[in-house]
């Protein structure tokens, strides 16, 4: 994917040269070249191949965090350790306290 990125970048880059240097040409033809036939195609290409990647770092991170201290999660831990007093309990649907 690298080498294909380099080289779509290499020939954009080179026709955005003969686009500023040709008669008819100007700078902002050239750089609409290099943002709309090189920046934004490699970006969207890039985004949608790297997506497989990212995906299993995304579940790499989320199954090393329920895993470290075996009650799914930090937030639950980290809850419990409050120097504040549990407020009043909640009644169950349909019954007064």
């Amino acid at each position: 994917m690298l080498l294909t990125a380099v080289a779509w970048l290499y020939v954009v880059l080179m026709v955005a040269v003969v686009q500023a240097t040709s008669e008819h040409g100007g700078l902002l033809d050239a750089l609409l070249t290099l943002v709309f036939a090189g920046a934004l195609p490699l970006g969207i290409a890039a985004y949608l191949f790297f997506s497989p990647a990212r995906a299993r770092a995304r579940r790499a991170r989320e199954s090393a965090g329920a895993g470290s201290d075996g009650a799914g999660g930090n937030a639950a831990v980290e809850a419990d350790r409050g120097s504040h007093p549990a407020g009043q309990p909640v009644a169950p649907v349909g019954e007064e306290p």
